[in-house]
């Protein structure tokens, strides 16, 4: 393996961008190994919430935002005519905090 700056990555033109980093910089290496691990074995979920108060497009978009600041969110979907919110998370993210964020939003989970 070639050694590299410990900031820098070569993907080795991979179709997986396997990283190889500097292995003089072991706190690097760790840290990089770790997130991938990490990033490669937390399990995603999809949920459907049910929300009322939502009326708008421009509620959508308060919901998705609030909800895309969420750590662990990947995408989120809001739909004021059907009253519903489709969200893809870790599955490390709870539902209390998932439900917060959305009546922090100014909106109301239906239980």
């Amino acid at each position: 393996m070639k050694s590299l700056h410990p900031l820098r990555a070569d993907t080795n033109n991979s179709p997986y961008n396997i990283v190889h980093f500097n292995r003089d910089n072991t706190d690097t290496t760790a840290t990089v190994t770790v997130i991938l691990r990490e990033w490669l074995q937390i399990p995603m979920k999809r949920k459907t919430i049910s929300v009322t108060g939502m009326s708008c497009n421009g509620c959508e978009q308060n919901v998705e935002t609030a909800l895309q600041n969420l750590d662990g969110v990947s995408r989120v979907e809001a739909d004021h005519e059907a009253d519903t919110v489709d969200v893809v998370l870790k599955d490390r993210v709870s539902n209390d905090d998932v439900n917060a964020t959305i009546e922090q939003a100014g909106y109301d989970v239906v239980a």
